[in-house]
């Protein structure tokens, strides 16, 4: 999470390093401007049991999708239940760039891309772009 390459990374799944557990970690006060403290939170089988109906755009990256972004709507709040690293039943509740960050990863131990949620023609635009940075680079 903290040696992603890029933008500040705000959060990671399991199986984005090949680790098939349901559980991801998120740190929305991280900066590697800023080199703030490490305040992370890991969410060990997380399940979100409230969700608000008011809507929330923002502009989402991956990893795993290098180098692309989009606004993403999600909902503005969240309340997640998960397990902690104890094993002890935990409730957070999360607004704004927390919110979307516990979304985005959720829908990773679930197999979804943050690129699943946009139109047709904007995840296909993406998916040129990223095929023509594979083309161009060894890298990816």
């Amino acid at each position: 999470l903290y040696n992603a390459p890029g933008v500040n990374a705000v959060g990671i799944a399991a199986n984005q390093v090949a680790q098939l557990y349901r559980i991801f970690v998120i740190d929305c006060h991280y900066s590697k401007d800023q080199k703030q403290t490490y305040r992370p939170i890991i969410m060990i089988n997380p399940e979100i049991i409230k969700t608000s109906e008011e809507p929330s755009t923002i502009m989402e990256g991956c990893l795993s999708i290098p180098q692309q972004f989009a606004e993403v709507e999600r909902p503005k709040s969240v309340r997640v239940q998960y397990l902690d690293i104890d094993g002890k039943i935990q409730e957070y509740e999360a607004q704004d760039l927390e919110s979307h960050v516990i979304q985005h990863e959720l829908d990773h131990l679930n197999g979804v891309l943050f690129i699943d949620h946009l139109s047709r023609l904007k995840r296909s635009m993406i998916l040129r772009k990223l095929d023509k940075l594979r083309r161009e680079s060894s890298i990816l």
